[in-house]
């Protein structure tokens, strides 16, 4: 019952971290990848150490930052560059001239590594609007079937409130999971040059299943809870029994939640580079995703019923 009770403060906690994100996009912006605006995509690689001879013939892969470095001073500009396997690097650059297409293997080449040049795509810019137009379709397509599927499933629990309501105050709550991550990655992008691409996409859709899962959870205690009060004809206020869904589920939400932050943290420190941003965004995102399915989504619940009583007074 301390949720239900001290609501409002979790109201204001809720539109706070709202209001910091939308601040932190407006301020930083987005840096969108080549997926979406169009560029080139160059993918190395490098001659493998030969057996036994600790690494040193056939040259090493360069560390990434060094290159980083290499790449800049030879004039390269709005670029990312990810790890893939264990002996090659992906580029994806807004624009290469042809002088930096003749430098590539040399530039690559930086500290002794040996870098071939497998492959080099362009990406026109029609083909990354389709991607944005796809990645925005699918998101909005997620939002409308959590809503009808919410508003189905809960199509018997009509008392104190109906089903729509449960759907339409989940989607509030995902809208929330939405913008902290969003709001998160402007400020990376700012304090690393991160860009926004596929990868982010997949990040934000998991976000979004996580957390409605979490908040059905709860739901479907409060409703169930319902259930067991008409059946027993027991006069209990909606708010007790929001409050006692809630202190039945909290430790599994949390349970849960936390076994996934911990895949995530080794994923984050021990996996590849190419995979730490994405890890990074999961985390912030899922973090975001345990919270608004506890705190927000029930409260605001109990907040639509009291409003609703008072009207009717």
């Amino acid at each position: 019952m301390f949720i239900i009770k001290h609501r409002n403060a979790f109201f204001a906690l809720t539109g706070a971290l709202v209001l910091a994100s939308l601040i932190s996009v407006a301020a930083f912006g987005l840096h969108l990848g080549i997926d979406f605006t169009g560029g080139t995509l160059v993918e190395v690689s490098y001659d493998l150490p030969a057996p036994g001879t600790g690494g040193q013939a056939g040259g090493v892969r360069p560390d990434p930052v060094a290159l980083t470095n290499t790449l800049s001073d030879a004039g390269f500009k709005d670029f990312s560059l990810r790890e893939t396997g264990a002996n090659g690097y992906t580029l994806r650059a807004q624009s290469i001239g042809d002088t930096q297409r003749g430098e590539l293997a040399a530039v690559f080449s930086y500290q002794g590594g040996t870098a071939h040049v497998d492959q080099l795509t362009e990406i026109g810019p029609t083909i990354g609007t389709e991607l944005r137009n796809k990645a925005l379709l699918a998101l909005g397509l997620v939002l409308l079937c959590i809503l009808l599927f919410i508003a189905f499933a809960f199509r018997k629990v009509s008392k104190p409130i109906s089903s729509w309501v449960y759907g339409l105050i989940a989607l509030v709550t995902l809208v929330h999971d939405i913008i902290i991550p969003v709001g998160f990655f402007a400020l990376l992008r700012y304090l690393t040059g991160a860009q926004v691409d596929t990868l982010f996409v997949t990040a934000v859709l998991t976000v979004l299943g996580f957390s409605i899962h979490d908040t059905i959870v709860v739901f479907d205690r409060t409703r169930e809870n319902l259930r067991i009060n008409h059946d027993k004809n027991r006069k209990e206020d909606f708010a007790e029994t929001a409050g006692h869904s809630l202190n039945q589920t909290f430790v599994r939400s949390i349970n849960t939640s936390l076994t996934v932050l911990f895949t995530l943290l080794v994923l984050y420190f021990i996996g590849p580079a190419s995979t730490k941003v994405f890890a990074l965004t999961l985390l912030v995102g899922i973090t975001a995703g345990t919270y608004s399915s506890i705190f927000p989504a029930t409260p605001l619940l109990v907040w639509v019923v009291k409003r609703r009583n008072r009207a009717k007074k």
